[in-house]
C-alpha cells in the first residue's frame, strides 16, 4: 500500500524495473476491503499523470466500493523515471504490462482515458485472461496516425528528417515533443485497421463535442472489437476530458454495472 501521508499530500511507491536499470514506475495502490469484486487500473493519458481529477476520483470511489485501486505514471510521466520524449506507445504499454504483472492480483477493470483507452487495448490483448473488463473515456487508439496526418509538411520533414517537432499544447504550458519514435512504433501499435480480437465487456465514454477525438472515433472502436458486449455512450456536448460531477457520476454508473 502506498497511501502513506503523515498530513501531506499521498507519496508514491515505486516499482524498479529490474530489466532496466534505474528506471521505475510510480504509483498509488490501494488493497481490497470487499472480497469478490475486480480491481480496478486507471490508464492516464499522454502527457497526464496519476494526480488528475478522474484519477484520484476514481480512488475515493473505489476506496467506498472496497474494490483495490492502482493508479500509475508512464516513464516520463509525472513521479515516473525517464524523459517524455523518450517514450513511446509500446514502451508505455510495456509500463502497464509490468504494473498489473507485478502490482495487482485476480481480474481487474482496465479504465483507459484518452492515449489510455489505446493503452489499456493493448494492455487487454497482451493479458486476456486478467481483464474482466473495459471502460474507455475519449479513447483513442491510433491517435499518432491522426496526429501525423494533421500536420504541416514543415512538421513531417522536422520529425522525419530532426526527429523531433514541437507542438502547442492546450492542456499544459509545455508543448509536446514529437518524435520520429513515437510515429513509427504507434503505427506499429495501431488498432483500427483489424479486428479487436477481445471477448470481455466493453464500454465506450465519448463527449459530443470533444475536439481531439472525434466521437466516430468511439464507433470505430465498437466495430472493431470481437465482443459482443460492447457499448458506447454519447454524451451531448461532452469535451475530452469528461471529468466534470456528471461526467464522473456517468463513469460510477458503468463501473457499478460492470462489477455489482
Amino acid at each position: 500500500m502506498s497511501e502513506s501521508t503523515r498530513g501531506g499530500p499521498p507519496v508514491p511507491a515505486f516499482l524498479e524495473l529490474t530489466d532496466l536499470p534505474g528506471e521505475r514506475i510510480a504509483y498509488h495502490l490501494i488493497p481490497a476491503t470487499t472480497p469478490g469484486r475486480p480491481g480496478l487500473i486507471f490508464l492516464g493519458g499522454f502527457m497526464s499523470d496519476m494526480t488528475g481529477t478522474k484519477a484520484t476520483a476514481l480512488q475515493a470511489y473505489a476506496e467506498q466500493c472496497g474494490q483495490a485501486f492502482l493508479r500509475f505514471d508512464y516513464r516520463g510521466h509525472g513521479d515516473s523515471s525517464g524523459l517524455f520524449e523518450e517514450g513511446t506507445i509500446g514502451a508505455w504499454a510495456a509500463d502497464a504490462t509490468r504494473a498489473l504483472d507485478e502490482l495487482t492480483e485476480g481480474p481487474q477493470i482496465l479504465i483507459g482515458s484518452s492515449m489510455g483507452g489505446w493503452v489499456a487495448l493493448l494492455l487487454a490483448l497482451a493479458r486476456p485472461e486478467r481483464v474482466a473488463g473495459l471502460v474507455g473515456i475519449a479513447a483513442a487508439p491510433d491517435f499518432t496516425e491522426c496526429m501525423w496526418e494533421s500536420f504541416s509538411e514543415e512538421a513531417r520533414q522536422a520529425i522525419t528528417t530532426e526527429g523531433r517537432w514541437a507542438v502547442a499544447s492546450d492542456y499544459s504550458e509545455e508543448p509536446y515533443i514529437i518524435t520520429r519514435a513515437l510515429i513509427e512504433d504507434g503505427r506499429a501499435q495501431c488498432l483500427l485497421d483489424r479486428p479487436i480480437e477481445l471477448t470481455c465487456p466493453v464500454r465506450l465514454l465519448q463527449g459530443s463535442a470533444d475536439t481531439d477525438v472525434p466521437w466516430k472515433t468511439a464507433i470505430r472502436i465498437m466495430e472493431r472489437l470481437t465482443s459482443s458486449d460492447v457499448e458506447v455512450i454519447l454524451v451531448k456536448d461532452g469535451d475530452h476530458r469528461l471529468s466534470d460531477e456528471q461526467d464522473l457520476a456517468r463513469l460510477f454508473a458503468v463501473l457499478d454495472r460492470l462489477a455489482p
